[in-house]
């Protein structure tokens, strides 16, 4: 038996990689050159009538289409889907001063108290004390505080509830690098159907592709379903700016695995089946939870411990895996965390070729292209 199949059958999986250890802490090793015509802005008219490229363990790949995703999952296996919803976090206004210019916002996350974390735009304007008129008057900000990496903390106030409001007015987050303004459209097609839990300013992408007729359909055939939130935040478009990967940090973001979930992951391990990530998110949360099993505890048959916190885990290579066996996922920026995260999942080498000939075959990337099997 190969180590990494040996790796895949005792859950610890460790994907084998020939380059130098010290090469792959290098931002660089993890760039490439894609197309623009290769980057969708638009999703399929049908969710799951997206592409599906399997990596296989041996490296081959196959192409498919993701309705048909059924044929490369077996009865036992567990899908891990991430049930976080992404808000309306964006917002526009104007600084309410006379003569005041444009202003926009992508709030992060409510700190209580009326406060809020956000980025903001043009960030040399946005100087504490500064008055917001915001979404047409239907919020007001004023600026409290900046901190670190271009951040503000805002109070916002409305005259009803804000998540109410901000579901009426505020802007679908869509990635920067589809080059236009969201629309009509956005509010349902950047929302998996599964979504749950109010958090997010990203969609975790790779469940965009799954229709609730094919997650029955899936169901029916043996496939168990687990579900976790991790509200994802705005590092999932980030590209990693430092040389050395070592020095980059991820924020922490908010993380549940309730005890059902735990438990039918735990079942599906005990069974034989394999523990299938529906995205990157949910690697991380896992991968987090796996970590927090006591060392002495671990075993096939206890693979996570159910609980609510923050991660920051940052995979990238070499990695450790403890939870995950397969990998759904879509195609990632270059240099971003993403793209590190699943070159440790299966090499970096492996990933890139596949990457390259994906380009090849026509293949969209990013958050609204297609997706990727990686057993």
């Amino acid at each position: 038996m190969s180590g990494r199949a040996h790796a895949a059958a005792t859950g610890n999986r460790a994907a084998e990689e020939p380059a130098s250890e010290e090469s792959l802490y290098r931002t660089g090793a993890y760039d490439y050159t894609l197309p623009s015509d290769r980057i969708a802005t638009r999703p399929p008219a049908r969710r799951d009538a997206a592409r599906l490229l399997v990596l296989r363990a041996d490296g081959d790949l196959e192409d498919a289409i993701f309705a048909d995703i059924h044929n490369f999952l077996r009865p036992d296996d567990c899908l891990v889907l991430n049930e976080t919803r992404v808000i309306k976090a964006r917002l526009y206004g104007v600084r309410a001063r006379p003569g005041g210019g444009r202003v926009e916002l992508l709030l992060l996350g409510e700190k209580g108290g009326g406060m809020w974390e956000a980025l903001g735009r043009p960030g040399k304007r946005l100087v504490p004390g500064t008055a917001l008129r915001l979404a047409g008057g239907a919020v007001a900000g004023e600026v409290v505080a900046v901190s670190g990496r271009g951040r503000r903390l805002i109070r916002l106030t409305a005259d009803r509830p804000l998540d109410q409001v901000l579901e009426q007015v505020g802007r679908v987050p869509i990635p920067p690098y589809l080059g236009r303004e969201d629309d009509a459209r956005d509010v349902a097609d950047y929302q998996t159907v599964f979504a749950r839990v109010p958090g997010a300013v990203a969609a975790p992408t790779a469940g965009l592709h799954f229709t609730p007729e094919l997650l029955a359909r899936l169901e029916a055939s043996g496939v168990g379903i687990a579900r976790l939130v991790l509200h994802t935040g705005p590092g999932t478009f980030s590209p990693v700016q430092v040389e050395d990967i070592r020095q980059h940090t991820l924020d922490p973001e908010s993380l549940v695995l309730d005890e059902v979930a735990a438990a039918r992951i735990h079942s599906a391990r005990a069974s034989g089946g394999r523990i299938v990530a529906v995205g990157t998110t949910v690697v991380r949360g896992l991968e987090t939870q796996a970590r927090r099993v006591p060392e002495a505890d671990r075993s096939r048959a206890r693979t996570v411990i159910a609980g609510a916190g923050t991660t920051d885990l940052f995979i990238h290579p070499p990695f450790r895996f403890l939870a995950v066996d397969a990998l759904i996922t879509n195609f990632h920026l270059p240099r971003s965390t993403l793209l590190m995260l699943v070159c440790a999942f299966a090499g970096r080498e492996r990933v890139l070729a596949a990457y390259a000939e994906a380009i090849r075959r026509g293949y969209y990337f990013y958050s609204y292209g297609d997706a990727m099997l990686i057993e």
